[in-house]
């Protein structure tokens, strides 16, 4: 049993079983070796519970640069791919919903998907998985909203208006190093109905992957608290994905938080996306988020199954020794808790109501 349990903010293994579907029950239930998550490993790490990401990734393009190396080279400007609207993401979308739920019936109760605080409550207090339905980009998403409601249906409790590449709701930032995430227009009309929406049907709004136009919006739109589920200090690792200290200050003031993203490009002083990097530049994001944010606004936000990790971290498994590197480092048990867990629980009671 591991020492300390712990939330995530942000994982992309929905997208795993996508891709693999007939190989799903030895991904998930057995564990295959590949990836960084599936119900063993996280059962053996203390993987409390988690936002479960709905992803729609974009069809190959013919003769498309080879953005992997150019990412490990930086500086780099990554072009975005085009708009994808709702007819032709739906179905994506509504298959991974069902990877989810089929999760949840075939871990036989290790898992369960939470759509309240007190689901929540019941997860943590009876050792269950407690599953968040999350959207990275709601392209999914028709501009009349009708298909929030639906998705609000089956469980979706979180919701991010963009992944980089454009909605119809508002503009990401580019994957570009060195730059600032003030990259280009704020959201549609359409995205602050969204916005509107989603605050009236309590569901998390997720600033990762906004640019800072976008983010402005949202702060003067949502009655909610400000979160960035898988984000970093821009001050210490100068990406687009990355927040600024303002940006910092607003999610503070607004009760909000945000979740250590493990992405070797976001956490690496000179954006590179080398594994090899130590705990240096884990903590030195960390240690800046805590002092600009405040020890209550602070998690966890992994991109497991999503991103390239410390060799340090490796995969789920690996959460135990980071939390071992914060005792190391003189963070106080209190603190490592709230930031593995407390911090992520209280925000989602003030978002979705206890």
């Amino acid at each position: 049993m591991a020492d300390t349990t712990f939330f995530d903010g942000h994982n992309d293994f929905l997208l795993r079983l996508l891709r693999a579907p007939r190989d799903r029950e030895q991904i998930w239930l057995k564990g295959d070796g590949s990836g960084h998550l599936d119900l063993p490993r996280m059962q053996a790490a203390g993987f409390a519970g988690g936002f479960f990401a709905i992803y729609i990734s974009s069809p190959p393009e013919k003769d498309a640069p080879d953005f992997e190396a150019m990412m490990d080279h930086p500086p780099y400007d990554l072009p975005l791919p085009a708009l994808m609207d709702a007819a032709e993401t739906q179905a994506i979308a509504l298959s991974m919903a069902g990877h989810l739920m089929w999760m949840e019936r075939a871990s036989q109760g290790a898992l369960k998907i939470c759509r309240s605080a007190a689901d929540l409550r019941a997860c943590l207090e009876s050792g269950t998985i407690a599953a968040v339905m999350h959207m990275e980009g709601a392209e999914a998403i028709d501009p009349d909203l009708d298909a929030l409601y639906a998705f609000h249906a089956m469980g979706l409790r979180s919701l991010g208006p963009v992944w980089s590449r454009p909605t119809v709701f508002g503009h990401g930032v580019p994957f570009r190093f060195p730059g600032t995430p003030d990259t280009g227009p704020g959201l549609t009309e359409a995205g602050k109905a969204l916005i509107r929406a989603c605050n009236e049907l309590g569901i998390m709004v997720d600033l990762s992957h906004l640019n800072e136009k976008g983010f402005n919006d949202v702060a003067a739109i949502s009655d909610a608290p400000l979160v960035a589920t898988h984000s970093n200090a821009h001050a210490v690792t100068q990406s687009t994905r990355n927040l600024t200290d303002r940006q910092l200050a607003m999610i503070r003031e607004s009760g909000g938080m945000v979740g250590l993203n493990y992405a070797t490009v976001f956490l690496r002083e000179d954006g590179r996306k080398l594994t090899d990097c130590g705990w240096d530049p884990v903590m030195r994001h960390l240690d800046h988020l805590v002092e600009k944010l405040g020890e209550d606004h602070v998690g966890l936000g992994s991109d497991f199954d999503g991103a390239e990790l410390p060799d340090v971290i490796g995969d789920v498994t690996g959460v135990q020794a980071l939390i071992t590197e914060m005792r190391n480092r003189q963070y106080g048990e209190a603190l490592i808790e709230k930031i593995a867990r407390k911090n992520w629980i209280s925000l989602l009671e003030r978002t979705w109501g206890a």
